[in-house]
């Protein structure tokens, strides 16, 4: 019998090294400070408040955002601004 590998655990966002990445916003924000920004760390991607810079961001992997776009690509989360 074979186990199957499981990925390395992510990481919480203490445990990246946030310092130098980039941080950017979509230009759909109408310049409010409103929104959300994103950045990579690594293989990682962060997602934080821009109203809330210092709360600790989110932490995803490519894989849940790349799940997240395609859902949004199709459709999926249009119920949401209903």
């Amino acid at each position: 019998m074979t186990s199957a590998t499981s990925p390395a655990a992510k990481p919480t966002a203490e445990e990246l090294d946030l310092t130098s990445v980039e941080w950017r916003r979509t230009s759909f924000t109408g310049g409010n400070n409103n929104c959300a920004e994103f950045a990579r760390a690594g293989q990682f991607i962060v997602w934080r408040d821009s109203k809330r810079p210092d709360q600790e961001p989110l932490v995803y992997t490519q894989a849940e955002v790349k799940a997240l776009l395609d859902g949004v690509r199709a459709g999926e989360l249009d119920y949401l601004l209903d």
